[in-house]
């Protein structure tokens, strides 16, 4: 699997981070002050959210820096393929 190339795709990724450590905090916090549960599974589900998004994000990125570099490389598209395909399976469960 490759790593991430474009500087401006690991920005995003990292300020996606970020904010999202900053909700974590926030619900820690809101955890500190007794607030109710319904505020916050509210802020767990934009969490879960964010992540989903920041892990659809580096399957994309990966299947076609894979898939293109296979191909680059004249290898085994297949395996390559079979590759992208089990790392989304295992994000995806």
């Amino acid at each position: 699997m490759a790593t991430i190339k474009d500087s401006d795709k690991k920005e995003k990724l990292l300020t996606q981070l970020k904010t999202i450590k900053g909700h974590i905090g926030g619900i820690e916090k809101m955890i500190e002050d007794d607030k109710e549960c319904t505020e916050l599974l509210i802020q767990v589900l934009a969490i879960k959210s964010s992540i989903n998004k920041v892990g659809l994000s580096l399957i994309k990125d990966n299947a076609c820096r894979c898939i293109l570099q296979s191909i680059d490389e004249g290898d085994e598209i297949e395996d390559t393929i079979n590759e992208v395909v089990t790392a989304a399976l295992k994000f995806s469960k």
